[in-house]
């Protein structure tokens, strides 16, 4: 066995056990978390197949932009195990049932699967230079037209956002 196999097996039980606990914790401040430590297994299952921009690009969107989100929103919520309702039987029963069909539907899928041994790639398909050699060559012009998009898009939420109320500033000049 070598390492990255090792590394493989490793990453991918802290990933199914991350995901597990997203899942059963009760207390959704865990579940964030827990998402955040899932969101790094991926991204080191992305450096083993030599995608480093992807793992970079995981890490930086998911784990940090859109996580501090999450952990805003459920903070200014204040949610908690004492707040939520309690979901009835019925409610229960019926995701027993949808989780059972789940269950039956993977075991089915990994019944008729084949199993091959993929080697290491050779390639440097996923490197940040390649993918930078390729934007600025063959994708220069959406490239270019993409960033004056996300300019404009900036200027128009400052604009957005120091937007003065006219009632405010018509009452102040009326004092």
């Amino acid at each position: 066995m070598d390492i990255y196999e090792i590394l493989f097996w490793l990453l991918t039980v802290m990933a199914i056990g991350s995901a597990l606990g997203v899942i059963l914790s009760r207390n959704p401040v865990n579940s964030v978390m827990f998402l955040i430590m899932t969101f790094f297994a991926i991204s080191g299952h992305y450096i083993l197949m030599n995608a480093q921009f992807l793992a970079i690009v995981n890490i930086i969107v998911y784990a940090g932009a859109i996580m501090v989100l999450f952990l805003f929103v459920i903070m200014l919520m204040n949610l908690n195990a004492d707040v939520e309702p309690q979901k009835g039987r019925l409610v229960q029963l019926a995701g027993l049932i949808a989780g059972g069909v789940l269950f039956l539907v993977v075991l089915a899928a990994l019944k008729s699967a084949k199993v091959q041994i993929i080697e290491k790639p050779s390639t440097d398909i996923g490197l940040i230079t390649n993918l930078g050699k390729v934007l600025f060559t063959k994708y220069e012009l959406p490239f270019e037209i993409s960033s004056v998009l996300f300019l404009s898009a900036m200027i128009g939420a400052i604009v957005i956002g120091k937007k003065e109320d006219t009632h405010t500033r018509e009452n102040t000049l009326q004092n």
